[in-house]
């Protein structure tokens, strides 16, 4: 006989996160944006409006600097993103959105707004308050979960 028991902590923020992703892309898609993928979220959900550099998009997504090297290159020959000097130190480049790239980002915080307050009104605002609350602690602990392993 199997055992039924709860999901765990990763199945449940894998499945929020797949089913966030699923909603928000295909809301994107019915507002002009079918060709962004979830993956091009990496970059999009943190770029800022003045552009930023790679190695600070690796930071604020939380991905190798590669990966978000590779999206860029997908981001730009999609209309997304340019890459233009920085013009704090000619050598560098900053990964700027282009309008295309801001409708992008505008709609996407719209949506997930949207979502968001469904949720809230769902739960109730005290609930969702908890709940946020409790999701931030729980991230920020496992984020830092290599800082108190002991060697």
């Amino acid at each position: 006989m199997a055992e039924t028991r709860e999901p765990d902590l990763g199945i449940l923020i894998g499945r929020l996160g797949r089913a966030l992703q699923e909603e928000l892309f295909a809301r994107l898609a019915e507002q002009g944006h079918e060709r962004v993928r979830p993956r091009h979220g990496t970059v999009l959900a943190v770029l800022p409006q003045e552009g930023a550099r790679a190695t600070e998009l690796a930071l604020l997504s939380g991905q190798h600097k590669q990966i978000v090297g590779v999206i860029v290159d997908e981001l730009e020959r999609l209309g997304y993103v340019a890459r233009v000097p920085d013009p704090g130190d000619r050598r560098a480049k900053l990964v700027v959105p282009t309008p295309a790239g801001l409708d992008e980002i505008l709609k996407a915080r719209a949506i997930l707004a949207d979502i968001e307050e469904r949720h809230r009104q769902e739960l109730g605002q005290d609930a969702y308050r908890a709940f946020k609350t409790a999701l931030h602690q729980v991230t920020g602990a496992q984020c830092a979960w290599d800082e108190r392993v002991p060697e």
